[in-house]
C-alpha cells in the first residue's frame, strides 16, 4: 500500500511540476518524508529531480477539436454574459461542496432569490465553464460582478455593494 501511495504522490508532483526538485528524507527514526525544502541535514536525503517526460504528438483529430473548442469561444463569452444579464443572481454550486451549503444557507437566510446551477450536471458543468468559472465554487455572479468562494463578510459586501 505503501508503494501504490509513494507512485500517486509522484506522479502528483511529476504531472504538476516542471522541472522541480523533490527531497526524500529519511530520519532516524527511519521514517520516510518527502518536501519541496532542501532540509539542513543532507546526509539522510535524495534530491529526486522532475522535468518535462518525452511525449506523443497529438493526433490530427484532437488537433481538430482543439481549434473547433477556441472557435467557438466567442460563443460561450456571449452565453456567459445572457447568464449575468438576466439580472437575477447566479450561483454555481456543488452537492458536495461545504462553502456552497454554506452559501445557499446565507442567501436563503438573507431571502436573497437566486438561481442555481449545480457544476455536477453536464447543463450546469456547462454554464460553469461558459461563465468563465475555473477557481472553484461557490461560484456567484450578478450585475457584471462576481464572488468566488464564501465568507458571511464577503456576501454582507458584495450585497451591499449591489443595492
Amino acid at each position: 500500500m505503501k508503494i501504490k501511495t509513494l507512485a500517486c504522490f509522484l506522479v502528483a508532483v511529476a504531472a504538476t511540476a516542471h522541472a522541480e526538485t523533490l527531497y526524500k528524507v529519511v530520519g532516524a527514526d527511519g521514517k520516510v518524508t518527502y518536501t519541496d525544502q532542501p532540509p539542513a541535514d543532507r546526509k539522510s536525503t535524495t534530491a529526486l529531480q522532475f522535468a518535462d517526460a518525452p511525449t506523443t504528438k497529438l493526433p490530427a483529430s484532437v488537433l481538430k477539436y482543439q481549434a473547433e473548442l477556441a472557435k467557438s469561444m466567442q460563443n460561450r463569452l456571449a452565453q456567459a454574459k445572457k447568464i449575468d444579464a438576466t439580472g437575477t443572481l447566479t450561483l454555481f454550486s456543488a452537492v458536495w461542496c461545504g462553502y456552497c451549503t454554506g452559501a445557499k444557507s446565507y442567501l436563503q437566510a438573507k431571502r436573497i432569490p437566486y438561481r442555481e446551477f449545480d457544476i455536477d450536471t453536464p447543463d450546469g458543468g456547462r454554464a460553469y465553464f461558459e461563465a468563465g468559472g475555473e477557481r472553484g465554487v461557490p461560484l456567484i455572479m450578478a450585475d457584471g460582478k462576481r464572488l468566488s468562494g464564501f465568507s458571511s463578510a464577503a456576501y454582507d459586501y458584495f450585497f451591499s455593494a449591489r443595492k
